[in-house]
């Protein structure tokens, strides 16, 4: 194909981007600002204790993973969740309860009432909303599920995954599968039955049944093996100042140890957060920056304990618990990492990865960290039954983490599809197109890998 591309940004979406790129005869060179690939992904190793400070997991929900996880050799680092993982806790009253997995534990659980549990009945005969497209998550489920599902589910839920509200978040462009599910079917209940065999037709697995995997060195592992694919064609400690465009070639210059240096290129695929590509890319239209300076990112601490299991009241049997915003609480949810993967500690310690801010509380920037923290930990504590302080403690704050897909963001996306549409070699990536989660990630790059090569073969026909 004989065609070079430049990959700014060394994250999940830039770097499998980059290797299926390189798989197709495409000559990549990706540059990154950071010392280290892996964007959002951290996999840190302190006192003997391994954790990941950003995404702890992916869901098997595209082939792609699995295609990965082979053609890097990585099958004998792989580690599957823990089958006690299925089951997550949600808080109410101050007291955990097992989220319901089936219709039968559905009408048995005490997280929702009596009343709650046959508003849920109702849900197929629902109609349609008028205005469905630009409703907020809130509003959707609230419709066709009930408040209560919505305060005691989904509330949690979202905060757990976005770390976001659903009184903010767009159900058309946060979840989309939700959204089709009325649209194309009609409702929720019937939809899920009716659209299990059209995924199994693509290939793909829903994300309640997918696996959730890792690996033994922490999520860092596939990032660190794409690293070593490409070796010197990733340029560390870089930063790009501009892409310039002459004819129909392109010229990105970069910052690496205090030295300009340039390289010519006949596409350019910017997987950074939308912030920062705002700067490189406004020339191009001064809309742009308008767009991704709009989405927003809240601030999310991630605070990491390790105890004495002797020491802990409650059974260590899920994947964690989540807190609706009506218990306030000081925190998000908590994973309880050790038993979704159980060689982060040895058999007589308990680890766990808790979530504070959000857009549910981003003015906890404002506050003491360590009265914070010890407030966070004094409620986790007790919800626990934890009876002794932590033997490990550790903490990474995200100034920016998670891209909201508020309200209104169908208009982000248009722009963006548009804008590459007006401006052919320039392609707009990352976590804030497409969905956020790795596997998301994972299979946004497979797309926009398809539709480079696309652009690529029409020019060489040209």
């Amino acid at each position: 194909m004989n065609k070079k591309i430049i990959v700014i940004g060394a994250g999940i979406s830039g770097l499998t981007s980059a290797y299926l790129l390189s798989k197709k005869g495409v000559d990549v060179t990706i540059i990154e600002k950071n010392d280290a690939v892996g964007g959002s992904i951290e996999s840190v190793m302190e006192n003997g204790f391994l954790f990941d400070r950003g995404p702890n997991s992916a869901l098997e929900t595209t082939p792609v993973i699995g295609q990965l996880i082979r053609e890097l050799e990585l099958e004998h680092e792989v580690l599957y969740a823990s089958k006690q993982a299925k089951k997550r806790y949600i808080l109410r009253d101050n007291t955990l309860h097992s989220l319901p997995m089936s219709p039968p534990g559905l009408f048995k659980t005490k997280l929702f009432s009596g009343k709650a549990k046959l508003r849920l009945m109702a849900e197929p005969f629902i109609g349609r909303s008028n205005d469905g497209y630009y409703q907020s998550l809130a509003e959707f489920v609230k419709r066709r599920l009930g408040q209560e599902f919505l305060d005691y589910a989904i509330n949690p839920f979202v905060a757990g995954v976005y770390a976001g509200r659903p009184e903010d978040l767009s159900v058309k462009s946060a979840f989309p599968k939700l959204y089709a599910l009325e649209e194309k079917y009609g409702g929720l209940i019937v939809g899920t039955i009716r659209s299990i065999r059209e995924r199994k037709k693509r290939a793909e697995v829903a994300k309640q049944s997918a696996k959730m995997l890792s690996f033994k060195s922490g999520m860092i592992t596939l990032p660190k093996a794409i690293e070593k694919y490409f070796g010197s064609n990733i340029l560390l400690s870089s930063e790009v100042t501009s892409v310039d465009k002459s004819e129909n070639r392109f010229s990105v210059s970069y910052l690496q140890i205090g030295t300009i240096n340039k390289i010519d290129c006949d596409a350019v695929l910017s997987t950074i957060p939308s912030y920062i590509a705002s700067s490189l890319f406004t020339k191009y239209d001064k809309e742009f920056k308008t767009h991704a300076d709009t989405i927003y990112y809240p601030p999310v601490l991630v605070y990491y304990l390790v105890y004495d299991r002797k020491d802990i009241k409650q059974d260590l049997d899920g994947f964690g618990f989540l807190i609706p915003a009506k218990e306030n609480k000081s925190f998000l949810g908590a994973l309880w990492s050790s038993i979704i993967f159980s060689d982060r500690t040895d058999e007589t310690k308990a680890a766990f990865t808790l979530f504070v801010g959000g857009s549910r509380n981003p003015d906890f920037v404002k506050e003491d960290r360590n009265s914070l923290l010890l407030k966070v930990r004094n409620e986790f504590e007790e919800l626990m039954g934890i009876s002794s302080d932590p033997i490990f403690t550790s903490e990474r704050f995200w100034e920016k983490a998670i891209p909201q897909y508020n309200l209104g963001y169908v208009e982000h996306e248009r722009f963006f599809d548009d804008f590459e549409k007006r401006n052919p070699g320039l392609f707009i990536s990352g976590n804030y197109r497409g969905g956020i989660s790795v596997g998301d990630c994972v299979k946004n790059a497979a797309l926009v890998c398809d539709k480079i090569n696309e652009q690529f073969t029409m020019h060489n026909v040209q």
